[in-house]
């Protein structure tokens, strides 16, 4: 059922998405606006087209961590940089659960800044197969919000 809803939101954010042909001018005044694109993945985004907005450029947004026992906890920190103009801010991550936890920076990361939002996942009280938690990130990125994934399976002691 979440998979159905995924790739309706997905359809109807592309299909919302359409680029008009023709050209504009900026103004001056338009310099304080800047876009954002939703996405379920970090794509690079091309700063020059959006005043130079912050970036959050995962190394991966996946991470696969095999098998584990019924009861284990899984610690992954996913790595990103900031490849944007302006410090991002990461406002919240938000977990599809309670047995994963986010733990997102506070601090802004400055512009060419690297840094990493580590996730743990408690397998305890969970049913043994294959598992799949995302945690969504909500920044002022231009590619926000960006979602992590943790697959695996679970088996019993």
């Amino acid at each position: 059922m979440k998979r159905i809803l995924l790739v309706a939101f997905t359809a109807l954010t592309f299909a919302s998405c359409q680029q008009k042909t023709g050209s504009t001018t900026a103004t001056a005044a338009d310099s304080s606006v800047v876009a954002t694109t939703d996405t379920t993945k970090s794509a690079t985004v091309d700063t020059s087209l959006h005043q130079g907005g912050p970036v959050l450029n995962l190394v991966t947004d996946t991470y696969n961590f095999g098998k584990i026992s019924k009861g284990e906890v899984v610690t992954y920190s996913f790595k990103f940089k900031n490849t944007g103009r302006i410090p991002l801010i990461i406002k919240d991550a938000i977990a599809t659960c309670g047995c994963t936890v986010p733990e997102p920076p506070t601090k802004p990361i400055q512009p060419g800044a690297e840094n990493e939002i580590k996730v743990v996942f408690n397998s305890a009280g969970k049913p043994v197969g294959a598992i799949e938690k995302v945690v969504t990130v909500n920044s002022n990125a231009l590619n926000n919000p960006v979602q992590l994934r943790l697959v695996g399976e679970i088996t019993e002691k």
